[in-house]
């Protein structure tokens, strides 16, 4: 049986969300939820555009994700691929949303908001390491904050060394690109040569 109505869908979820589940969205940054967003050094930013939805990896130390005030985030775009799909789809349409992870901690946070792109040269000096600055840095208007609880995370295992895969059983970026251009692009070489390269473009 497929749900296509929304008032079905609801009847199969009785009953509705508990206070606490309501309770903590926001349409701002609690102090509290400063601090989640302070000590994350990841979080998946989700964008849409004419193409369709994107979700793309944003790392950093922790607190990459510069506080403003309670309802503006700054977050540097670090150096990547140049695809800049999430870029793309934030000048067309600026709906984003962000889920921040915390390294062995089961809470997870989210923000829904607006995005713009700037590239403000004071602004990008200020996000600069190691010397190199970012070439642009989203400006984030938060409409709703909230913490989510730590289910998906403790059913997961996500921080339990004992679940986490074999990495050796795991097709390597070089292996993958190989067979995807028929051995035009990646292999061993690729995979050798990463750690050097990475070091070298972190920034």
């Amino acid at each position: 049986m497929i749900i296509r109505d929304l008032a079905e869908l609801e009847d199969l979820y009785r009953p509705g969300p508990a206070a606490a589940a309501t309770v903590k969205e926001v349409a701002g940054i609690t102090p509290q939820y400063r601090a989640l967003i302070e000590a994350s050094p990841f979080v998946a930013l989700a964008t849409c555009g004419p193409e369709g939805l994107d979700c793309s990896p944003r790392g950093d130390a922790p607190g990459f994700v510069r506080v403003r005030d309670e309802r503006t985030l700054l977050m540097p775009d670090r150096r990547g691929n140049n695809r800049i799909d999430s870029l793309r789809n934030i000048v067309r349409d600026p709906r984003v949303a962000l889920l921040f992870l915390i390294p062995g901690s089961g809470t997870t946070f989210r923000v829904n908001g607006r995005a713009e792109i700037s590239a403000e040269p004071d602004l990008l000096q200020s996000f600069a390491v190691s010397g190199q600055a970012p070439r642009t840095v989203l400006v984030i208007d938060v409409e709703a904050a909230y913490f989510q609880c730590a289910r998906a995370v403790v059913r997961a295992g996500l921080w339990d060394p004992a679940r986490h895969p074999d990495l050796t059983r795991l097709p390597t970026p070089g292996s993958m690109l190989a067979a995807l251009s028929a051995g035009k692009v990646g292999g061993q070489a690729y995979d050798d040569d990463w750690p050097a390269r990475a070091a070298k473009t972190l920034w």
